[in-house]
C-alpha cells in the first residue's frame, strides 16, 4: 500500500497553510493541555504551565533548529545559509528541541523558584505526548523519513519533500510514524509510573530513557542521517541522555529532591 503526504494543505488567498507548522501548533496546545490537567491534579504550578510553555518554546525551536542543522544536516545548510532561518520548510530536531526547551525550563524554573523536578514530573506526560501529536508534522511535511523498505509497501512522499529528493518514489519505513506511536505507549506508562511512589524526578528521567530507547531503535530505519561508526547524531544522543538520567537517578535517590506545596487556589 502507498501513502502520498500532503505538505500544504490549502491556501488564505495566496497565504500556504503548511501542515507541518499547523500539526506543530496543535501538538504545542494539547501538551500544555496535558501539563494543565496534571498541574491541577497535583493542585500546583497550574499559573506556570503557560508561562514555562513560552520560555520552552522560545528554546525549544532555537535548540531544534540549531541541532539539525549542525548535527544533521550542515553540508546543506552550509551552502544554503538562508535557509537556516526558514523554519516553515521544516528541518527541527525533537532532540534539539528536547535540549533547548528542557534549558529554558531549567531557566524558569530558577527565575521563578519552582522547584524544577517535581514541576518536570508533573509535566512530563504533557511534553511526550505532543511529541507524539508532532511527529505527524515530520510525516506530512517529508522529512525525518525512514530508508527503503525494499519492497512494494511503505510510505511515499510526493515530490518536492526532502525524502523525494532523496530516494524518489521508492517506499519508506514509516520511522516517525513509529516514533509517535512509541511516544504514545510512553504517554501511557508515565500514567502508570506517576501512581507509584517513585522519587521525586524519577518520572521525567523515566520520560527521558524511555523515549530515548524507542528513538535509538528506530533510527536504525531512518534513511535521512549519516552515521558516524555505524550509527547515527540521534543514537550518539540517546545514549548519551540514557546515561545522564540514569546518572540523575542516582543523585536523587542519595539526595531527595524536594516537593512544591501544594497552592490552596489550585487544590
Amino acid at each position: 500500500m502507498k501513502i502520498k503526504m500532503q505538505v500544504i494543505l490549502f491556501y488564505i488567498g495566496d497565504f500556504p497553510v503548511r501542515s507541518y507548522g499547523l500539526i506543530v501548533a496543535i501538538s504545542i496546545l494539547l501538551g500544555m493541555g496535558v501539563a494543565i490537567y496534571f498541574a491541577r491534579q497535583a493542585g500546583r504550578y497550574v499559573q506556570h504551565v503557560s508561562g514555562l510553555a513560552m520560555y520552552a518554546i522560545i528554546g525549544a525551536l532555537v535548540g531544534a533548529r540549531l541541532w539539525q542543522v549542525f548535527f544533521f544536516e550542515w553540508e546543506y545548510y552550509a551552502k544554503n545559509l538562508l535557509e537556516i532561518f526558514a523554519l516553515w520548510h521544516g528541518g527541527m530536531s525533537i532532540q534539539g528541541g528536547l535540549v533547548g526547551g528542557f534549558a529554558a525550563g531549567a531557566f524558569y524554573t530558577w527565575k521563578y523558584k519552582v522547584p524544577f523536578w517535581d514541576f518536570a514530573d508533573t509535566v512530563a506526560p504533557g511534553i511526550i505526548f505532543g511529541q507524539g501529536i508532532g511527529r505527524a508534522a515530520c510525516l506530512m511535511n517529508g522529512d525525518a523519513f525512514g530508508s527503503p523498505t525494499g519492497g512494494n509497501f511503505g510510505l511515499v512522499y510526493p515530490p518536492g519533500t526532502y525524502a523525494y529528493d532523496t530516494y524518489g518514489s521508492q517506499p519508506l519505513w514509516p520511522a516517525e510514524v513509529w516514533e509517535g506511536q512509541w511516544d504514545m505507549v510512553v504517554f501511557a506508562l508515565l500514567l502508570i509510573l506517576k501512581q507509584t511512589n517513585w522519587p521525586v524526578g524519577y518520572v521525567f528521567l523515566f520520560y527521558n530513557i524511555l523515549y530515548s530507547i524507542g528513538r535509538f531503535l528506530l533510527e536504525f530505519l531512518r534513511g535521512d542521517t549519516a552515521r558516524t561508526l555505524g550509527m547515527t547524531a540521534a543514537q550518539w544522543t540517546s545514549l548519551a541522555v540514557i546515561v545522564i538520567a540514569f546518572g540523575f537517578m542516582v543523585y536523587l535517590k542519595m539526595h531527595p529532591a524536594r516537593r512544591g506545596e501544594q497552592s490552596q487556589t489550585e487544590s
